[in-house]
């Protein structure tokens, strides 16, 4: 579900791309095919924006390209490129919203409304993120896409909402990471689990999986004869977790198979 920041921005952005006040034109049924009759510039965007706001999204995004079809080199057409970048988000096409956002930066890359596109496009890939079950590439476009709108403009709330995601990106990568370390565990692929469980304390550090990571690095470890090495994970464990679960599981995986042993 969409959060309230993340809607208002959306308002936010789309509103400031559009300088003039539309009077939505009237008339039209939903199933009227609307996006070839000829007409002024205004009506159109204004046709537009009145199926957006009554929640006809799609036919929303479709009115909004053809004010560009029709008025390529009219003002409204610039506009029109974000707010049909914007109705394809809602309506959660996120292949096409994030292919007119771009196209909107590849047009005017110096644009006043040039955060907001960048912002769009991260949103929509940031929406696809799937379960941890499945292939991450999305969820490594949408940690790129986002690090591009902090890096880009940091000051403004865009960055701000960005940078929050990253946190909940990185959460879900090192997910990811947990549960091929814990296939390749009960696989008795036990060196294999120790580098998907040693990336997630190397590189997802701040994430919530790091306790069950070092817990993990302790029974990889033990498993294959490593006992220094078991003991230093549970030390870091218990340095900076104490009184957790993996801690007290770790603590006695070591007193059971390297009591008296020291880290290296």
């Amino acid at each position: 579900m969409k959060t309230t920041l993340r809607t208002s921005l959306l308002r936010a952005g789309i509103l400031g791309a559009s300088i003039v006040t539309l009077t939505a034109c009237g008339g039209g049924s939903g199933n009227e095919d609307v996006a070839y009759v000829a007409r002024d510039v205004e009506s159109l965007y204004g046709e537009a924006q009145r199926r957006l706001d009554g929640g006809n999204v799609m036919l929303a995004a479709a009115l909004f390209d053809e004010v560009e079809r029709q008025h390529p080199y009219s003002p409204w057409a610039r506009r029109a490129q974000l707010m049909s970048a914007f109705s394809y988000y809602i309506a959660r096409d996120y292949n096409k919203a994030i292919q007119n956002a771009q196209r909107f930066l590849s047009i005017h890359p110096g644009n006043k409304d040039a955060p907001y596109a960048y912002y769009l496009i991260a949103l929509s890939y940031y929406e696809q993120i799937s379960d941890v079950n499945r292939d991450q590439k999305i969820t490594e476009q949408a940690k790129t896409a986002l690090r591009e709108v902090n890096r880009r403009f940091p000051q403004t709330e865009y960055a701000a909402d960005a940078r929050l995601k990253l946190d909940l990106v990185d959460d879900h990568l090192a997910g990811k990471e947990m549960e091929i370390g814990r296939f390749y565990q009960r696989s008795g692929l036990w060196l294999a689990s120790a580098l998907r469980f040693r990336n997630v304390i190397e590189n997802f550090e701040t994430t919530s999986h790091t306790p069950e990571a070092l817990y993990r690095l302790t029974e990889s470890s033990l498993a294959i004869g490593l006992r220094e090495e078991a003991v230093k994970y549970a030390a870091v464990l218990g340095a900076n977790y104490p009184g957790t679960e993996w801690y007290e599981k770790a603590f006695e995986l070591v007193e059971d198979h390297a009591a008296g042993v020291q880290p290296s």
